[in-house]
């Protein structure tokens, strides 16, 4: 059963709060994890789910974690956002429905092309040498 906005405004902070419930984007170059470079995933800050590894994240200089794809894109799903004037491709994680960030096309050509732009406060890093002691040891072979 999802947790209701009480339960998670409790267990959040009011950014990751708003982030990932009412899709509010955090500052460019404020989040913990824009130029943060150590070996780990990135899971859904609500339900854990993992979403992106540090060996697919790169500085594409725009202010928020940007990565050229998802550990398994079957993780995430995708919403036309026309909000601001724009049209872009809002990404967010299939089991919460957490707001995550968007995905663009102006990603490195060799990686796919794609550039997934993420807010920190959706994601919560998993170190690589902590993965098997938080549950996540299933993904210790991408940093063997």
């Amino acid at each position: 059963m999802a947790e209701s906005d009480k339960e998670l405004q409790q267990r959040l902070t009011p950014e990751e709060f708003e982030v990932t419930q009412h899709a509010v984007t955090e500052r460019p170059f404020s989040g913990k994890y824009d130029d943060f470079y150590e070996d780990g995933i990135y899971v859904d800050v609500v339900s854990g789910e993992p979403l992106f590894s540090s060996k697919d994240k790169y500085d594409a200089g725009c202010g928020w974690p940007s990565f050229t794809h998802p550990i398994d894109q079957a993780a995430l799903k995708s919403d036309t956002d026309t909000s601001f004037g724009m049209v872009r491709d809002e990404v967010r994680s299939k089991t919460a429905n957490s707001h995550l960030g968007h995905v663009f096309d102006d990603g490195p050509t060799e990686a796919g092309g794609h550039r997934f732009c993420i807010n920190s406060a959706a994601l919560r890093f998993i170190p690589a040498d902590k993965l098997t002691a938080n549950g996540y040891e299933q993904y210790e072979h991408l940093f063997n």
